[in-house]
């Protein structure tokens, strides 16, 4: 096509359309590009992870019952393994005549790990708040169902209501120094309820086989304050204390086992809480360090065994019925009680400041999930073993990603799992160095075709979401459907993108990883504050579009590394938060090693803009 052929595409519209015929001078190359490079090359491979080479414990968890208390019966002893190499215990059976429950009996099998377990309690208790003090008690005595719910944050009321969950415990008494208090409510809520009973019983029935005790039983490791008269119980749950020590262990922690399983279930029916849930059940565990009751090895056991025994049953073919009709039940009331759609309720979820959501800083959150998986221990063991993803723990994120398919989020788990090496962590099958929160901000790494396919029509995460890990790896990442997905890392990864379809948005400058950018079909977005960097050649062909959201000048620009291939289709430019372009300043949006062909057309929302285009890049100027 010629130059002035071109030109008479242009048309008018609300918002300016211009042609590619402005500005350049003669000696400009406008020319249309009549063949394509070829898309980034697909490495011919999809990512396949494996289930581990051991029992798994999915498959074995009717095991985990108080009659079977050793590592070759019971699959949860076996999900703890890990313990053993810091701690022998004095007998393997459920007999506890020859244990007193007290220090001196067991092997202390890595000296300077377990005097840092003990010494953390003290140290924790020690300087222990009365704000700490409370907390502690109540994630003590009150039902976790019913403690942890204000992890939904904004949904908090609604989610009450709907589960007509009751406590009796609603703050310390004044004797509570001398009487123990037990909660007398309904825990999750009431599972004959006909509008959000099915909730309560998929909550209560993801417990099932949820028992410490034959775990207990079979590590008999005493609690902190057994091991340390430094250990400084807080004074309201001195009647809590068992009177029996030979039958209260505390490897792994109840109460924190408990509560992780509930925020587990709670996040799989309210997934747009993923986070902030899983973040109240490392701050129970961390109560019950605060209260004196148990260890940090004690409550990371307890969150060990909450995903495995939370694994199982969700997996249960018995609950897949329960499971399905809990999540829509769930969805159906809260939507209604807070007046949301599918599109909306995740933004209403994250309405809450600080002053009414505890978990409104997403970075405080993360920090301390991070924080709580080790609580600061060293790695006693090599780092560098590749990490091992259980069979079915996949399942737990087939909500949060469900536009992925299980292999795929597979894959998201091994791509974002702890390193190894640390206490307790490094079990068979691979339970302890999962980082769900990480795995809820998607991939880690892309290895081989990663091909993400999105739904906008069925709305919620399958037409938006956000990954905000730092991707790295030498795969290639496809994008097809019509949902948006924005990419919030400074990403790395190798192998390219391609948008064949939806919206990829760019919100960080190393959004795109390193590779090249094939904008074949739907939109590449970029509203980063930066520039947006293509680490190799940008190729848009005409069924494509690039929007650049301007916040401030030079913002979301994009900078091409290699070769600005551009075949046709749309280039939109906006401008946001503010920013007002002055009349007869020039932008650059694109700037390349350099460039061949023009846009299709090009959009200036609320503008007069005349295109510029030059050997390496494009200006756009405003008229006014």
């Amino acid at each position: 096509m010629s130059r002035r052929a071109f030109c008479r595409t242009a048309i008018a519209s609300a918002v300016l359309l211009l042609s590619a015929c402005g500005g350049g001078g003669g000696n400009v190359d406008l020319s249309p590009v009549s063949a394509a490079p070829p898309a980034p090359v697909d490495p011919g491979f999809v990512e396949n992870v494996p289930f581990p080479a051991v029992a798994a414990f999915v498959d074995n968890a009717a095991s985990n019952q108080q009659t079977n208390v050793t590592m070759d019966v019971n699959a949860g002893v076996r999900t703890l393994a890990g313990f053993r190499e810091l701690w022998q215990p004095v007998v393997e059976k459920i007999d506890v005549s020859t244990w007193s429950g007290l220090p001196g009996q067991g092997t202390v099998l890595n000296e300077a790990i377990h005097r840092q377990n003990i010494q953390y309690v003290v140290d924790a208790t020690t300087r222990r708040t009365a704000a700490q003090a409370t907390a502690a008690y109540m994630d003590d005595r009150q039902n976790q169902a019913y403690s942890i719910v204000d992890g939904l944050g904004p949904l908090t009321a609604a989610w009450r209501a709907g589960s007509k969950a009751t406590t009796t415990i609603t703050g310390v008494p004044a004797d509570a120094t001398s009487v123990k208090y037990d909660d007398g409510g309904n825990g999750a809520g009431d599972a004959a309820d006909p509008e959000f009973g099915s909730v309560v019983k998929m909550i209560n029935a993801m417990r099932n086989n949820g028992s410490t005790e034959p775990s207990k039983r079979y590590y008999k490791y005493p609690r902190p304050y057994r091991w340390s008269t430094d250990v400084k119980v807080a004074p309201a749950l001195e009647p809590a204390k068992s009177p029996t020590p030979p039958t209260d262990g505390g490897f792994p922690s109840g109460h924190s086992n408990a509560g992780f399983m509930n925020v587990l279930s709670m996040a799989y029916v309210m997934p747009e809480r993923f986070q902030e849930l899983i973040t109240r059940g490392t701050e129970l565990a961390e109560n019950r360090i605060l209260s004196g009751m148990h260890s940090p090895l004690d409550v990371m056991g307890g969150r060990i065994l909450a995903q495995a025994i939370f694994a199982g049953n969700i997996n249960d073919p018995a609950n897949a019925a329960l499971k399905q009709q809990a999540y829509n039940d769930a969805r159906k009331y809260i939507m209604a009680q807070t007046k949301t759609d599918a599109n909306t309720l995740n933004a209403y979820a994250h309405a809450g400041t600080a002053a009414n959501d505890r978990y409104a800083d997403r970075a405080a959150n993360k920090a301390n999930y991070l924080r709580r998986m080790t609580y600061g221990f060293p790695q006693i063991k090599a780092g560098n073993v590749p990490a091992s993803v259980p069979k079915g723990a996949e399942a737990i994120l087939e909500t949060r990603l469900p536009y992925l398919d299980a292999m795929q989020r597979r894959a998201v788990l091994r791509s974002t799992a702890l390193p190894s090496g640390y206490p307790v962590m490094d079990d068979p099958e691979g339970w302890g160095r999962l980082n769900l929160f990480a795995a809820a901000d998607g991939y880690g790494a892309f290895t081989g075709n990663v091909v993400v396919t999105m739904d906008a029509a069925r709305g919620g995460f399958y037409a938006m979401d956000a990954w905000r890990n730092d991707i790295a790896g030498g795969g290639k990442l496809t994008l097809k459907g019509s949902g948006k997905l924005a990419l919030y890392g400074n990403n790395s990864w190798m192998g390219g993108t391609q948008i064949d379809g939806g919206t990829l948005e760019a919100a960080s400058p190393g959004a795109l990883g390193a590779g090249d950018v094939y904008v074949g079909g739907g939109m590449l977005s970029s509203v980063t504050k930066g520039r947006l960097v293509i680490g190799g050649n940008y190729t848009q062909l005409n069924g494509g579009t690039t929007e650049i959201t301007m916040n401030e000048s030079g913002a979301g620009v994009v900078e091409v590394k290699g070769t600005a291939t551009i075949v046709g289709g749309t280039l939109r430019l906006k401008f946001g938060n503010g920013f007002k372009p002055a009349a007869g300043s020039s932008y650059a949006v694109l700037t390349a090693g350099a460039r061949r062909g023009v846009y299709g057309s090009i959009v200036v929302d609320g503008y007069k803009a005349t295109p510029e285009y030059g050997a390496t890049g494009l200006t756009i100027r405003i008229d006014g």
